[in-house]
Formats: structure tokens, C-alpha cells, sequence
């Protein structure tokens, strides 16, 4: 049996790093929407047998089930990579063959996306990974069994992930895929989300919030800075 699992944040602390942007609620709305998002790809999905959330935000929860979304309920969130190993090991007793694990905060995320990389995946013990933007970052990944190795989200996790698999000689397999490379973490990552002109409820929330004024004013207000550090 092969799960989707999407790992759920405290969402009213959401998104720290666009603090120089947007406000906690405004954060916390983009938050709820990519969240949505994530949750009505994830609920019709092909390729996978079942679905679930895992997260201690109650709210989110209560969403998941509304959408037909399994809830893993954990005591309290330590980390994403704690979240993702707790859940898996739940999910193993459940009867989870392999597990294929998203974040809720891509803006771009397809059903499409999911399904073609659960497609991808390698036959017997493997690891399938989609990159960040970046392509250090590990943006979803999927574990067969679903405790092959510990989760190692993070700074280079891409690559952490691939030397786990090498050293308990599973198969790896890298698939890059749009909709799931992009996340909205940093003010560059919502330049870039805004710079391909989407049509979707997250840009729409960003362009009544004159998001892009906003970013216009980030990024001069950094040109100096920049200059400052320059040596002569």
C-alpha cells in the first residue's frame, strides 16, 4: 500500500522568513491557502491507495479530514523531519508499503505533479527525490519501505538524502518536477512565483496584497546594504 503524507506546521507562526513582507496574519493566510492547495491535489490523486496529514494544529486537521485526508495526530511539532518519522512509522502500521511526502507550502502543486512522481519510483528498497528550486533542497521524497532512513530536512538535504540511500544500498532516483520546486519561503521565492504570472488563489491573495510593490521596496532597500559591504 503506498501513502501521500503532507506534514502540517503551527500555521499561526507561519513563514518567519517573509516577515519583511507580510505580517504574521497575512503569512498565515498564504499558509492556509497553499495548504488547501496541497490538500485537494492530494485527495485526488492517482498512484497512491491513501492520503494523510500529519500535524499537531488542529485546525489543519480538521481540514484534512473535510478534504477525506487519514490524521495523524502528533503530540507537539519538534521539527519536519521528526513530524515526517513519526508519521511513518504510524503509517507502517497501517500497512504503508511506501510513502511519498510533500509539503503543504508549494504554490504551484498539481495532482498531475504528485502522480508523476509517484510513477517514477524505483521497484524493492529505493528513494525517489523531487529537488528544490535550488536543487539542494528536498521538496518531496519517497521511501521504500517508508523507514529506509531517517528524514534529514533541511540545509542540503537533497544530497543528505542520497547518502543515506547509498550507504544502505537502496536505489536513488532524482525527479525534477515545477510544481513541486517552488516553495514560498524567502522574498526571492515570491518574486519568482509572481514572475511566472500564475492564475491561481495564491497569486490572486499576493496581488491584492500589492505583493510585488512591496518586494519592489525589499529589494532597494537591500541594494545599499549590499553596496555597504563592498570593499573599496
Amino acid at each position: 500500500m503506498r501513502y501521500l503524507l503532507i506534514p502540517v506546521k503551527e500555521l499561526t507562526r507561519a513563514k518567519q522568513r517573509l516577515a519583511p513582507l507580510m505580517s504574521q496574519e497575512e503569512r498565515t493566510r498564504l499558509a492556509w491557502l497553499m495548504l488547501e492547495r496541497a490538500l485537494a491535489a492530494g485527495s485526488r490523486v492517482k498512484g497512491v491507495d491513501r492520503a494523510a496529514v500529519v500535524t499537531a494544529y488542529a485546525p489543519a486537521a480538521e481540514l484534512a479530514r473535510r478534504h477525506g485526508l487519514e490524521v495523524i495526530a502528533e503530540p507537539a511539532q519538534v521539527s519536519e523531519s521528526a513530524s515526517v518519522d513519526f508519521a511513518e512509522r504510524e503509517l507502517l502500521k497501517r500497512g504503508a508499503e511506501s510513502v511519498l511526502c510533500v509539503p503543504a507550502d508549494l504554490p504551484l502543486l498539481t495532482r498531475e505533479d504528485l502522480e508523476a512522481v509517484a510513477s517514477c519510483a524505483p521497484p524493492g528498497p529505493s528513494v525517489l527525490l523531487a529537488p528544490s528550486r535550488e536543487g539542494t533542497g528536498t521538496n518531496a521524497i519517497l521511501r521504500t519501505p517508508p523507514a529506509l532512513f531517517p528524514s534529514r530536512f533541511g540545509e542540503g538535504s537533497l544530497f543528505k538524502h542520497a547518502a543515506e540511500a547509498q550507504r544502505r544500498g537502496a536505489a536513488c532516483r532524482v525527479v525534477s518536477r515545477a510544481g513541486i520546486a517552488l516553495d514560498l519561503d524567502r522574498p526571492e521565492d515570491v518574486a519568482a512565483f509572481l514572475g511566472l504570472g500564475p492564475r491561481t488563489e495564491v497569486a490572486r491573495f499576493l496581488r491584492r496584497l500589492r505583493v510585488a510593490e512591496r518586494l519592489e521596496s525589499y529589494f532597494a532597500s537591500r541594494v545599499p546594504a549590499a553596496r555597504a559591504r563592498v570593499p573599496a
